[in-house]
């Protein structure tokens, strides 16, 4: 019987855990441990509105101080967890505190990769865009007037970029693949974010390497160089190159972890009074072991874990969403495009939207809506109903859409 369950984050999947097992009538005690000194937060909104000053801290938070009173929720703030014995069932912290559990969750994240040191990663004014510290030191230092150098042309890159050049900056994106957003969106949504960068004047460079961030002397960064040996001129560089799952701990614990921490479809670890959630976590998805990096799967997942805690025996069977914000641009993805083989492009009821639709052969995937919400609400309902959209179907302007998806 669980009487006390450990999270282990300061994740939304961790909010949702404590969250959702109220919800499902938990009485017993919940202790969420995060190494962050702040509440819970939202991060999507750090490179967007927190960092544009049209979002407060206080809105940032996922719940206010006074809701992990009301929900009877222990927070103990800037404590790292060091350790987990599975024999004793207990978490030892930094501080020497042990804590004891009937059910532990891992809710640990993940965390940007950095560049390495010898290619100039750890000079002073190199940042990557993960975390509210990050927010709160690039706020300072994005003036206008200055140069930035962005390494990475995916949705980080590319929305650290927009802030900045909305903020004055000189912005020049570097990408080392043949085009910005290979590894995650179709060329025509990759074009469509090129020309708008472009049009607020950043310079985009793709399939370009970089050889090393240049020292200027002080142990700041005065530029990058190119493989080519071209050296653009910095005053601030943003690291852009993609996150890696907070796995260390549960490795060191002896639970299975392959580029992520191994849970099944109930969100069980390879030990059974362990559960993992968000951004850490790898499970099978489409026959494929996935990690997906979003919002919904830290909210929907973490739904299962708390519900599978209190017995009730859910399969997690996500249907992903995304979005990215950029200038004026809205980014909604519904659905996981990997293995498409087609795009077909539909345009929205809005002047300048537009959707493109992945299509495995007939099987329809996902779909990218540039500015489009209407289509976007469509299609996830499409997609979670399973019903079987054709590329025929999208390719056909006249065929009602929303008449199919209800």
């Amino acid at each position: 019987m669980t009487n006390h369950v450990v999270i282990v984050g300061g994740s939304h999947a961790a909010v949702s855990v404590a969250d959702d097992l109220r919800k499902h009538g938990f009485d017993g005690s919940i202790t969420l441990v995060s190494e962050e000194d702040v509440l819970p937060y939202q991060r999507p909104p750090l490179s967007k509105d927190y960092m544009s000053g049209a979002m407060s801290l206080e809105r940032l938070k996922l719940r206010p101080e006074s809701w992990y009173a009301d929900q009877n929720v222990q927070v103990r703030l800037s404590s790292q967890v060091i350790g987990v014995d599975r024999t004793g069932r207990e978490i030892a912290t930094e501080d020497g505190t042990r804590i004891g559990y009937d059910t532990l969750v891992l809710a640990t994240g993940a965390h940007a990769r950095d560049l390495p040191p010898d290619v100039g990663g750890a000079l002073e004014n190199v940042h990557t865009m993960r975390d509210l510290a990050d927010a709160d030191t690039l706020t300072d230092k994005m003036v206008k007037g200055r140069r930035l150098a962005v390494i990475g042309g995916g949705y980080i890159g590319l929305e650290a970029a927009a802030g900045a050049a909305k903020r004055g900056m000189e912005v020049t994106v570097i990408e080392a693949a043949p085009r910005i957003l290979k590894r995650v969106a179709c060329r025509e949504t990759a074009d469509a974010f090129r020309a708008l960068h472009e049009s607020h004047g950043v310079r985009v460079l793709e399939n370009t390497q970089i050889a090393r961030i240049v020292d200027d002397g002080a142990g700041r960064a005065g530029g990058v160089e190119l493989a080519d040996g071209q050296v653009l001129p910095a005053d601030l560089v943003i690291v852009g190159i993609g996150i890696a799952p907070n796995a260390e701990l549960a490795e060191a614990a002896g639970l299975e972890v392959a580029v992520g921490i191994v849970v099944d479809d109930h969100g069980r670890t390879s030990d059974p009074d362990i559960y993992a959630c968000g951004d850490c976590t790898i499970f099978d998805f489409r026959n494929m072991p996935t990690r997906l990096e979003s919002v919904q799967n830290a909210h929907d997942q973490a739904g299962v874990v708390a519900a599978n805690i209190m017995g009730r025996d859910m399969r997690y069977e996500p249907t992903p969403w995304f979005w990215s914000d950029q200038y004026d641009m809205k980014l909604q993805i519904a659905g996981f495009n990997r293995g498409y083989d087609r795009i077909v492009a539909r345009p929205g009821r809005r002047a300048g939207s537009v959707s493109h639709f992945y299509f495995q052969g007939d099987t329809f995937l996902a779909v990218d809506c540039l500015n489009d919400a209407a289509t976007y609400a469509m299609c996830r309902k499409i997609l979670a109903d399973k019903k079987a959209l054709t590329p025929a179907m999208v390719a056909d302007e006249t065929f009602d859409l929303r008449a199919f998806a209800k």
